[in-house]
């Protein structure tokens, strides 16, 4: 689970009802066995639902309504009358038909892939999916309203009378049911978009416009909006697979679902006057990542008419117990239908008990105003990098009554109210702040625009500081500050030295994000943790820090660096920096040694001027605010960062000249069905002798903690070179194969594949500067006469939050020439994570 969700778990509730008829009750035949996917109608409309696989249903409407009917092919239809306005937990037995005993069938077990109607009709659904919808036209634009809510569910007497909500009682007078699983919940976020779409598909390009924006609850917390967004990301169901909660689902009219959906013909009729056939699909195994549901589409263009997922309980997903998505769609033409309503709920929950709290997260979002046709300069599309209007968000009420595509429902409408009064309340408060600072790692006080933190980073451990305490903090008047300053004070209590670092950052232009920064920053750091320079003044490897590992700790550098750089981002995601640094290196430990070769003598202090050029693009990111400092908000997108470092004797008496490329290549691929790969590759030459603290060393990890991007096998500083190439592959199979294994399916384990590899080589003159007589000096050496490599096998989501690696080395085993060399480890690391 991603911490930004641990905002949303606050609040519980009690039962207060407003719509006006409400049923839920379950469907047998007559041997007491539930009939999977039957028809429940209010009579005389067309709202309705169908049984799950447990033969349960539940639904309501706003309108009174005396008859409920209740059919299935081979039943006969059973007809109940509704003497109560809320029906709960009623039992149903359909008979079957006599006259049509031969037809009868039921919806269960795995169903035949041949001579089956319902994939007939799938693969017409195939042929023709590219002649429906926004891609038939070359242009196009629309309206679109979006609403996002979170809402606390499963509410009972026992828990508002805790002390939890005393004082908070009021709340609950805004308590409604769900139309989808029948539970209590309490609204306590809300944040509504309209805006216009438009898209271009001879260039391939869209943009959206957004007109207004209004949200209540957390109103001063972007993350939330943009969590739910990244969440449930626009999606088509034509697609082979659905994306959502970073996992791939497979969609239902996938040319993959005969292998993974049994699927059947239930039904025909009239839709909008067209007549559309219904099929229900559920899956073949359990433990996928797949759904269940109907679907009704249209008998002569094979177009979606209606279509209802929801994600099977045991899929192999963390934290959400439900999943429920409806999408509609309207006929333009006789051959042409496009996405009218689209509707998703998923119940994060702790665990999957059915009567485990939790909270809703509801997305809905209608389109209208539909225009072909229209052409756009080129130029239309091109995004400003800056687009941020205040007046989008202070839209007054007679806007929404206007712009509104669907009116708010009564509780919707109350808790704009509510949640207003709820901020002012005491214990709220505390609350609140409680989960902004497991959301932010900082501690704000209210008083001051100043924050403490992170404070994550408090207590630390390495050979030479021993125990390190950390205090920081930073300027925050509001989440879009111009200008922010940001400083930290440690102390090592073995060393017996403070340590300190400072920064400030101001955007002067708006517009193309004009950002100047500067600091200065005193520090013990391990270096030989990553390969690409970080641009970050206060920026502290992890590696610095570890309270155990495989070995010493103790290669560690005493770093003084000041900076200043210029920053623009001219387009979006395309970054230019330029800079300027100026640093003292000197080895921090007796036993490790920084000592190079002069004309005068050895030095073991390096000082030195360096300026810098990089150009860094982020295609397809997000981001989160406006301000100086700006949050990601999705984590799927590429980055490809490139950047030229000049060393200079003649600035500020420094030591060495030199210039050093680098480049980096990160790139996270969702492989449909199969999980997701992430490959990352590094390469980088340094020209000109340098000192090995100016060199560029394959980064170790000597943790216990398994951390991406470097090699798990290998010490610190056992490899260094002036030029190299290194390349990494990282694929999570989502529990791919451990699904289909009896004894581990209920586990809901993942597995984890890697592999590393990195060559190198460095000069003679490299080699014969760095060689002294100092028994402490670390031998240079890269892996140039063959690519070292290392493999990993781990398994995931041990408990939901643990995952252990057992990591290899492929080579470099020889026991002379590396005696220390360590062939198999075992590193783990825990997270949150869907």
């Amino acid at each position: 689970m991603n911490p930004k969700l641990l905002l949303t778990f606050f609040f519980f509730g009690i039962i207060s009802t407003f719509a006006q008829t409400k049923v839920s009750g379950y469907v047998f035949d007559e041997y007491n066995q539930p009939i999977s996917f039957a028809n429940v109608l209010f009579k005389g409309s067309t709202q309705g639902t169908i049984t799950d696989e447990n033969g349960k249903f539940y639904m309501e409407s706003s309108q009174t309504w005396n008859v409920l009917t209740i059919s299935f092919l081979g039943y006969e239809t059973l007809e109940v009358p509704l003497t109560k306005k809320v029906n709960y937990e009623l039992k149903f037995i359909l008979k079957e038909a006599a006259s049509e005993l031969g037809q009868v069938f039921i919806v269960a077990g795995k169903q035949s892939k041949k001579d089956n109607p319902a994939i007939d009709l799938l693969r017409k659904i195939w042929e023709h999916k590219r002649k429906n919808g926004l891609k038939h036209f070359k242009q196009f634009e629309y309206n679109k309203y979006e609403k996002v809510e979170f809402d606390i569910n499963t509410i009972d007497s026992a828990l508002i009378k805790s002390k939890l909500f005393r004082g908070m009682e009021f709340v609950f007078n805004e308590v409604d049911t769900s139309k989808v699983t029948g539970k209590t919940y309490l609204p306590i976020f809300i944040n509504e978009a309209v805006s216009t779409v438009y898209g271009d598909n001879l260039i391939n390009k869209e943009k959206e416009v957004l007109k207004g924006n209004k949200n209540s609850g957390f109103s001063d917390n972007q993350i939330i909006i943009d969590f739910v967004d990244d969440l449930y990301s626009d999606y088509d169901v034509y697609d082979n697979y659905l994306r959502f909660f970073d996992k791939s689902f497979v969609s239902p009219l996938s040319r993959t679902g005969i292998n993974t959906y049994n699927y059947v013909l239930k039904d025909s009729a009239y839709l909008d006057n067209k007549w559309c056939y219904n099929i229900i699909y559920y899956p073949r195994r359990k433990n996928e990542l797949t759904f269940k549901g109907d679907f009704w589409v249209a008998d002569t263009t094979y177009a979606i008419k209606e279509i209802k997922l929801q994600a099977s309980k045991s899929a192999n997903i963390n934290w959400v117990k439900e999943i429920y998505i409806e999408q509609e769609f309207e006929v333009l033409n006789d051959s042409i239908f496009l996405v009218k309503r689209d509707y998703m709920m998923s119940d994060f929950a702790f665990n999957k008990k059915e009567k485990s709290r939790g909270v809703y997260g509801k997305r809905t979002t209608l389109y209208d105003n539909y225009k072909f046709d229209i052409e756009k300069d080129k130029k239309f599309y091109e995004t400003e990098v800056y687009n941020y209007d205040k007046d989008v968000y202070d839209r007054d009420d007679n806007f929404w009554s206007e712009n509104r595509l669907e009116d708010l429902n009564k509780d919707e409408k109350g808790v704009y109210k509510m949640l207003d009064t709820l901020k002012t309340v005491k214990k709220f408060k505390r609350l609140y702040n409680l989960g902004s600072i497991l959301a932010s790692g900082y501690i704000e006080f209210n008083e001051l625009p100043l924050d403490y933190g992170p404070i994550f980073s408090t207590f630390g451990f390495n050979e030479v500081e021993g125990m390190r305490l950390r205090a920081g903090g930073r300027t925050y008047f509001g989440k879009n500050d111009l200008w922010r300053l940001e400083g930290f004070l440690a102390y090592g209590f073995r060393d017996d030295k403070f340590k300190y670092g400072i920064s400030g950052k101001w955007l002067i232009d708006k517009k193309n994000r004009l950002i100047i920064s500067g600091g200065n920053r005193r520090d013990v750091e391990q270096t030989g943790a990553s390969l690409t320079t970080s641009t970050d003044v206060l920026g502290r490897s992890l590696a610095s820090s570890a309270v155990v590992g495989t070995g010493a700790n103790d290669k560690l550098t005493s770093i003084n660096l000041t900076s200043l750089a210029f920053e623009m981002e001219p387009l979006r995601n395309l970054v230019f920096r330029l800079g300027a640094n100026y640093r003292t290196l000197e080895s921090a430990s007796p036993t490790f040694s920084l000592d190079y070769n002069t004309p005068t003598g050895v030095e073991s202090e390096i000082k030195q001027y360096e300026s810098t050029f990089s150009v860094s693009y982020f295609p397809k990111r997000k981001m989160t605010g406006f301000g100086v400092e700006r949050l990601n908000a999705n984590d799927d997108y590429a980055s490809v960062f490139a950047q030229v470092s000049r060393g200079d004797k003649s600035i500020f008496s420094s030591d060495f000249d030199y210039t050093k490329v680098q480049f980096s290549y990160i790139q996270p691929l969702h492989v449909g069905g199969f999980g997701r790969l992430t490959t990352t590759v590094e390469a980088g030459k340094t020209f000109g002798e340098v000192p090995l603290g100016l060199l560029s060393a394959i980064p170790g990890n000597q943790s216990y903690f398994s951390i991406y991007n470097t090699f798990s096998q290998l010490d610190f500083y056992e490899f260094v070179s002036d030029t190299y190439t290194s390349l990494q592959l990282e694929h999570n199979f989502n529990g791919r194969f451990f699904s289909r294994i009896p004894f581990l399916r209920k586990l809901n384990l993942r597995e984890i594949v890697g592999i590393r590899g990195v060559w190198g080589e460095i000069s003679e003159g490299n080699i014969a500067l760095n060689t002294t007589e100092n028994p402490n000096s670390i031998p240079l050496i890269a892996p140039s006469e063959k690519m070292y490599y290392e493999y990993s096998f781990g398994v995931g989501n041990i408990f939901k939050v643990f995952r252990i690696d057992f990591n290899f080395r492929g080579n470099y085993l020889d026991e002379v020439q590396n005696p220390n060399a360590r062939k198999f480890g075992i590193t783990g690391s825990f997270g949150f994570h869907f």
